[in-house]
């Protein structure tokens, strides 16, 4: 049986203009998946990239037959490509993870640890155990953070120390659902995956993860905060006007 016929786990990764390190993160990616032997599929959103993205990667391809890419035919941002990717996933379990590897791969176990003992969605967090995190943000980027936080933490009732960490995992019922939905294409898609899924009734457990810090993040805290507080209050208009679907009452959370 090929494993990328029949993955267990399916592994999604967006990338916008990530020739310099998609190629080094695709080997720590093939080169964890195969030490640990697990059955898993790699799927690589290429983001309507402008530089040699698409080649890097279809040459990495050519070798590692877990490794596949999806093309947009222009940038469409970050939420778009992980949709795109979760809906053309093919594992029992899928996730993904930022192009920069800023949780290292193997931390993947610890998500699917936390799925294997009843989670529907497992989401990677840099604040529930900060001595995990080995190379932290400049003060101002954490002071940002924090602050977005708790905005989200008011507006959407999203009581989880960390919503934006690019490292989250769901069941293969969870991801349908939820991705089905998903309207949010850039920077404040997590929210809205969030939002969905504890709507939906799922159950979210957030996960400590070791982290480090990359200077090349492209996240502007002024001009993409902003942006992110525009779309929570889309997010919460259509809540208003049902288009998420079902209320649960009683929602179960935990944390490891």
């Amino acid at each position: 049986m090929n494993v990328t016929q029949y993955p267990k786990y399916s592994i999604v990764i967006p990338a916008f203009n990530e020739a310099a390190r998609i190629g080094k993160t695709l080997e720590s990616v093939i080169s964890c998946i195969r030490a640990r032997g697990w059955a898993a599929e790699v799927i690589v959103v290429n983001d309507g990239s402008k530089d040699a993205t698409a080649e890097v990667v279809q040459a990495f391809a050519a070798t590692a037959p877990e490794v596949r890419m999806i093309e947009n035919a222009e940038n469409r941002g970050k939420g778009y490509s992980v949709r795109a990717g979760f809906l053309q996933a093919l594992g029992d379990i899928a996730m993904f993870t930022d192009a920069d590897l800023s949780a290292p791969i193997e931390e993947a176990e610890r998500l699917f640890a936390a799925i294997s003992e009843g989670a529907d969605i497992a989401i990677g967090s840099r604040w529930l155990k900060t001595s995990r995190q080995t190379h932290r943000q400049p003060l101002y980027r954490q002071f940002f953070g924090r602050c977005f936080n708790l905005v989200i933490r008011t507006v959407m009732g999203l009581d989880f120390a960390d919503t934006q960490c690019g490292f989250k995992a769901f069941t293969r019922s969870a991801a349908q659902t939820v991705f089905q939905l998903t309207t949010i294409e850039r920077w404040g898609f997590d929210p809205e995956i969030l939002f969905i899924g504890l709507k939906r009734g799922f159950w979210i457990i957030e996960v400590p993860v070791s982290w480090a810090h990359d200077s090349r993040s492209r996240l502007s805290y002024i001009k993409d905060g902003m942006k992110m507080l525009e779309e929570l209050a889309i997010i919460r208009w259509r809540a208003f006007r049902g288009l998420y679907g079902k209320q649960v009452e009683h929602i179960h959370r935990a944390a490891l």
